[in-house]
């Protein structure tokens, strides 16, 4: 290579760093916000990670602590401060589930009213998963009995049955039931012999379909 050559790319390179030092004292500043953001961002993901975790813990420490309580109505009045204490969003699904423990919590103590508002109070609420809400649905249809019309408890029951559903066997079930109780035997007895046949049924609900066939009369091939 020739001097001249030589002289000429040593000019180059000044001339890119010149320009890179000219870049980075007029851009520089975005460099470094960018940076900045990236790890502030980081570090509050972080935080509010641990946050979440916290109130988490704190929220399933106080259910424990509710459960633990050995008097009945001491159990029912900490679990209602729960439910009650729940604001925004994440804690409107946690006083959900409270509603659900207190339902179980008024039907220990014999109090059917109570449990039926707790399970209607989850059921309206939308911060829940809907297999929570669909639970409520059914417990309440099954608690209330014929306090609710046939046809009322029927148009609860429908979505639950709809394919997919997490509920959908005892959703079938107590649409069958609501058959027999309207005096339409060949309807019932049609709609345990379709229940039989789903897929995934529990031994309990499986033994429960077999004897309501039996009952409706059923004939030999509908045992097995």
């Amino acid at each position: 290579m020739s001097d001249r050559d030589s002289f000429i790319d040593e000019v180059n390179e000044e001339l890119k760093r010149e320009r890179m030092l000219a870049l980075l004292k007029r851009y520089g500043w975005i460099v470094v916000l960018a940076v900045l953001l990236v790890v502030g961002g980081a570090a509050w993901n972080e935080w509010n990670k641990a946050q979440t975790t916290a109130r988490a813990q704190a929220f399933g420490d106080a259910v424990f602590a509710a459960l633990n309580e050995t008097d009945p109505g001491a159990r029912s009045a900490a679990l209602a401060a729960l439910a009650e204490s729940g604001s925004g969003a994440r804690e409107a699904g946690r006083t959900g589930i409270v509603n659900l423990l207190l339902a179980g919590q008024a039907l220990e103590a014999g109090d059917r009213e109570g449990a039926l508002q707790a399970l209607e109070a989850v059921a309206a609420n939308d911060a829940l998963p809907a297999s929570y809400r669909q639970l409520a649905v059914l417990k309440r249809v099954i608690l209330a009995g014929s306090d609710l019309p046939v046809a009322e408890r029927e148009a609860l029951l429908q979505p639950l049955a709809q394919a997919g559903q997490a509920y959908r066997p005892m959703a079938l079930e107590q649409l069958a039931l609501l058959q027999v109780e309207a005096g339409d035997r060949e309807a019932a007895l049609a709609q345990f012999r379709a229940l039989r046949d789903e897929p995934d049924l529990s031994p309990g609900l499986r033994e429960r379909v077999q004897q309501m066939i039996a009952i409706l009369g059923g004939g030999a091939g509908d045992v097995g």
